[in-house]
């Protein structure tokens, strides 16, 4: 599901009808949009740090007063000011027709006059909201590790050790993906061969569409709760909206593949009490 998009709709100055500015805001309501109102007599300082600390998306300035060529281009000021010029503000109201090109070379991007359609309003606001994009902290730590779907962890090992002399780590069983594991060291991280336990097991599936072969690449991450708030939140696809748990008791998560140009890639944080390394 996509993010709404989020609106502060304001009146500056001592204007104090709010009638119109009413209608939009439920008219915008309708259209999806989440709606905050700050009602009358606002200042352009209330209404920036309002938006700021309601991270909208949107400012909707009304004023019939009279006073808009200082009250609008204040709020794109006081913003810009604060570091938050990526929020898009508008402006309604009583706005002369010579007023609207002044305003728009102060940041005001559009200018929607009395007798406008609300749709219309929608959607421009839809068509150019500047969507926030959260980032990372830091990058993941590492991979931890290459996944590579088997038929038999038995018949692959011994190109594994014997060929490329790789320290077999140990064994383990996951029943909730129904796979069994074979951990071998290679530097700092690992290659893990995956056996299907049944025809169910999701490395079967993969395997009855694309044979042997990687069938992942996993990354050692913190914090991976936060990591998918913020993925999902950029418009990344998730296979795993929360983490479930995996081999070596690590909190995991699946990134859809159409997400990485085809690549599955699975996020992995593991307990703090024990290294993604370490021997079992």
């Amino acid at each position: 599901m996509s993010q709404k998009i989020r609106v502060l709709v304001a009146k500056p100055g001592l204007d104090g009808h709010d009638r119109g500015a009413l209608v939009v805001a439920q008219a915008l309501r309708d259209e999806g949009m989440e709606v905050v109102y700050t009602g009358l007599r606002q200042t352009p300082a209330q209404i920036a740090n309002a938006a700021i600390q309601e991270d909208v998306d949107c400012i909707g300035l009304s004023c019939l007063s009279g006073a808009h060529n200082e009250l609008f281009p204040e709020v794109v000021r006081l913003l810009r000011e604060q570091g938050a010029d990526d929020i898009l503000v508008i402006g309604g109201g009583v706005i002369p027709q010579e007023d609207i090109p002044y305003l728009k070379t102060q940041g005001i991007a559009e200018v929607f006059t009395p007798g406008t359609p609300t749709t219309v309003t929608a959607e421009y606001i839809r068509a150019h909201v500047k969507r926030k994009k959260t980032s990372f902290v830091q990058p993941p730590n590492k991979i931890a590790h290459i996944g590579i779907a088997v038929s038999s962890i038995d018949a692959a090992l011994p190109f594994y050790t014997e060929q490329l002399g790789l320290t077999l780590l140990g064994r383990e069983t996951v029943e909730s993906e129904q796979v069994q594991i074979a951990f071998l060291a290679i530097g700092e991280t690992r290659i893990e061969l995956l056996e299907p336990l049944g025809p169910t097991s999701p490395i079967a599936k993969f395997m009855e569409k694309r044979g042997e072969g990687i069938h992942h690449i996993a990354l050692d991450v913190d914090d991976i709760e936060e990591r998918l708030v913020q993925l999902k939140a950029n418009g990344v696809a998730v296979l795993n909206d929360t983490p479930k748990i995996g081999a070596h008791q690590a909190q995991i998560a699946f990134l859809h593949p159409k997400a990485a140009h085809g690549v599955l890639y699975e996020l992995c944080q593991y307990p703090e009490t024990k290294g993604e390394n370490e021997n079992e």
